[in-house]
């Protein structure tokens, strides 16, 4: 080893030193908190044990699966055992890793000696007796969820590929590069100890406003909560009502204009859209005190009003996407009520002609695995933590979310980034997940509350918004509603609840994917994801899927289509953005976008 070699080394150690002392000093300031989260951990866990020892069916049913276990480890060991003697003979594993699982997908882990298959094989069959032991239980279904959404983690912790001694491919590496790897690993876990999460994607390769939300527009009016974004025109002719767009507020909005060939605003724009779009402000703990009545009022309703002012149309087509589309339906059972509310309501009162609820949710009975640990122990707990202000953090809530899928979008990187030393390669929607959002303190706590645990929006009026009950059966306009068929987020069968709980001309669109890609399957990438449509509604989800029908390619295509028979007569494009009550504030994508938490 040169000098050099041994100062990098050096410095690498002190650094590591230093790592593991903040972690210590961590670990002690917010022990506390792990210690109520062992407690919750332990008592789910206590609860079955109690029932595994009192419970004469479970206790048959998990004798009988353990005796399956011995048996299926007996015959693994023999057929790795005459696998190394005939490495010719034909081989058949007891047991596979499940479709779409990659932990296990590289040759290394099927290579002689053959210790590595026994090894992957073990841990499958062991996960696979934890869970049959654990459904064999008699417990609450809420219980029950909670259990295996818990076991899962830790199922998922345990594998294998997340340490070096027992990833063949992270030993293989190691060898080749003569240690470099294992260097290079443990320089990437640093970094990431010092940014506070898991580098899911090459960092320097994006930047907004360069590759990232580029089409090209203005900011034609902002408040304390909102930027308003015009795009400019890429048609002669536009339609005569412009679409306004409300996006979550959890994430940045550029998931929609994410890049030219996924970009559903470049879309629009193309087909002879005006699009408008809402960059949210990224509240800081100063703004913990903004609950929906501000995101309606100064996000919603402004945008409505900006947008039908600047065009001089009497109305607004409206697309919500995610927590954007439960803010849209909230805003629309408000417009459509004839009490009286508040001037800037009134003044809008039916003046959104048509409304798309992209990956929706106003019905939360099923809100997918984060189900499972939203319970009433969890909300009183952040109720109180946020009763006095402030804002949950982006990032808390980017992990829970990475949690949901967390060999994909946690383990993964584990395996690549520390134990291989490998750098994540560049990936536009990862940056986006990444530019996370705080929420602030007051919204947040009334939305876990009323709506992720109560789920009381569904309701009819057992929610208010400026003394006004809800009631979303009032949304009488035609709606487009999609859901996609693997959201983890929205989950499809919630989303096509919204048919049921509106009550205007409604279509339903099941787009191939998730929550993400789902939603910006561009036709660009031509029959990569496709769609169905055009199933019977008022019976059910199973009854809409069984009589659907299967389209090809993207949905933006029928949802354009379906946009321009409501949005109006064709009228020369504007030959600026905004107008003299609103002027061009600065060039898109707006400050607000670029602000951190």
């Amino acid at each position: 080893m040169d000098k050099m070699e041994a100062a990098k080394l050096q410095e690498l150690t002190s650094e590591m030193a230093k790592a593991g002392q903040e972690l210590a000093q961590n670990y002690i300031a917010n022990f506390p908190e792990y210690m109520k989260t062992y407690q919750e951990f332990a008592s789910s866990y206590l609860q079955v044990s109690s029932k595994l020892v009192s419970d004469k069916d479970a206790i048959q049913k998990t004798q009988t699966s353990y005796l399956n276990f011995l048996q299926s480890q007996i015959e693994l060991s023999k057929r790795i055992a005459e696998r190394q003697l005939d490495k010719e003979k034909s081989y058949t594993p007891v047991i596979s890793p499940p479709a779409g699982d990659r932990r296990f997908s590289a040759p290394e882990w099927d290579e002689s000696p053959y210790y590595f298959d026994f090894i992957k094989q073990n841990y499958l069959l062991i996960s696979q007796l934890i869970t049959e032991i654990f459904n064999s239980v008699d417990l609450d279904p809420k219980s029950k969820e909670k259990l295996n959404f818990y076991t899962k983690q830790w199922i998922d912790a345990l594998a294998p590929s997340n340490f070096l001694i027992t990833n063949p491919e992270a030993l293989k590496l190691a060898a080749d590069t003569k240690g470099q790897s294992i260097i290079d690993g443990f320089q990437n876990l640093l970094s990431d100890m010092q940014k506070g999460r898991i580098t899911q994607t090459d960092d320097q390769a994006f930047e907004v406003g360069k590759n990232l939300a580029i089409t090209k527009g203005s900011v034609v009016f902002e408040n304390e909560i909102m930027q308003l974004i015009q795009y400019t025109p890429l048609t002669k002719k536009v339609a005569e009502l412009p679409l306004v767009i409300l996006p979550p507020w959890i994430n940045k909005y550029y998931i929609l204009d994410l890049h030219p060939d996924k970009s559903l605003v470049e879309f629009a724009v193309k087909k002879g859209q005006t699009v408008f779009m809402i960059s949210w402000k990224n509240p800081t703990s100063a703004m913990g005190y903004l609950g929906f009545e501000e995101y309606i009022e100064k996000g919603a309703i402004k945008a409505f009003e900006v947008a039908r002012k600047i065009c001089g149309s009497k109305q607004v087509n409206a697309l919500g996407y995610c927590l954007g589309g439960t803010l849209l339906g909230m805003t629309l059972s408000i417009l459509k009520t004839k009490e009286k509310t508040f001037p800037a309501a009134d003044a809008e009162k039916n003046t959104v002609n048509a409304v798309t609820f992209l990956a929706t949710m106003l019905d939360f009975t099923d809100i997918g695995p984060m189900g499972a640990i939203i319970d009433e122990a969890l909300v009183t707990k952040l109720e109180k933590e946020l009763s006095t202000g402030g804002v949950l953090k982006g990032s808390d809530m980017a992990q829970a979310f990475n949690t949901i899928r967390a060999n994909e979008l946690v383990w993964n990187y584990v395996s690549n980034n520390y134990l291989k030393g490998k750098n994540p390669s560049a990936f536009n929607v990862l940056f986006w997940t990444a530019d996370n959002t705080n929420l602030p303190g007051k919204m947040y706590t009334y939305y876990l509350r009323n709506m992720l645990f109560e789920n009381k929006l569904r309701i009819k009026n057992a929610l208010r918004m400026f003394n006004v009950p809800l009631d979303l059966g009032r949304i009488d306009v035609p709606a487009y509603v999609v859901g996609t068929i693997e959201d983890h987020i929205a989950p499809c069968r919630t989303a096509f609840t919204t048919t049921e709980l509106i009550s205007g001309p409604v279509e339903y669109i099941l787009g191939d994917s998730g929550h993400i890609m789902g939603a910006i399957n561009a036709p660009s990438v031509k029959h990569k994801y496709n769609f169905k449509f055009g199933g019977k509604l008022g019976e059910g989800f199973e009854t809409w899927q069984k009589t659907a029908k299967q389209g090809e390619g993207s949905w933006w295509l029928s949802w354009e289509q379906w946009m321009s028979d409501k949005s109006g007569k064709q009228i020369p494009a504007p030959v600026a953005e905004g107008s003299k009550e609103f002027p061009v504030i600065e060039p898109a994508p707006g400050r607000y976008v670029t602000e951190k938490g």
